[in-house]
């Protein structure tokens, strides 16, 4: 069973930066960050792609990295410059077959407050 537990969320200031974490128990090739604003619909904010290769949302591109680390079994988010409108609960995720639309498997979520 696939478990993801997401940490390193918090409150900031614009400008700031912060990185989050998703532990994660078996890894799988497409994982990645995903964010819901209340009110909104959950969007895409950067996930790994079957070749390795890095999808970013166009708001993020040059202010957020996606990393991952096989040794502690952690995918890390890093976002720098943040705005206001990066406030949202933010949730790792992971499909268990990369050729899939749809993710399987979700956090529980971490929140992240962006302050002007």
């Amino acid at each position: 069973q696939v478990q993801l537990v997401e940490s390193g969320g918090g409150s900031v200031q614009a400008g700031g930066s912060l990185r989050l974490s998703c532990a994660y128990t078996i890894r799988y090739i497409c994982m990645g960050w995903f964010h819901q604003a209340p009110g909104k619909e959950r969007e895409g904010v950067a996930q790994f792609e079957i070749d390795g290769s890095i999808t970013y949302a166009d708001s993020v591109k040059g202010r957020f990295t996606l990393s991952q680390d096989n040794d502690k079994n952690t995918l890390y988010l890093q976002m720098s410059s943040l705005k206001p409108e990066d406030t949202a609960m933010y949730y790792c995720a992971v499909k268990r077959r990369c050729y899939t639309s749809n993710y399987d498997y979700w956090g529980q979520g971490t929140q992240v407050t962006v302050s002007s």
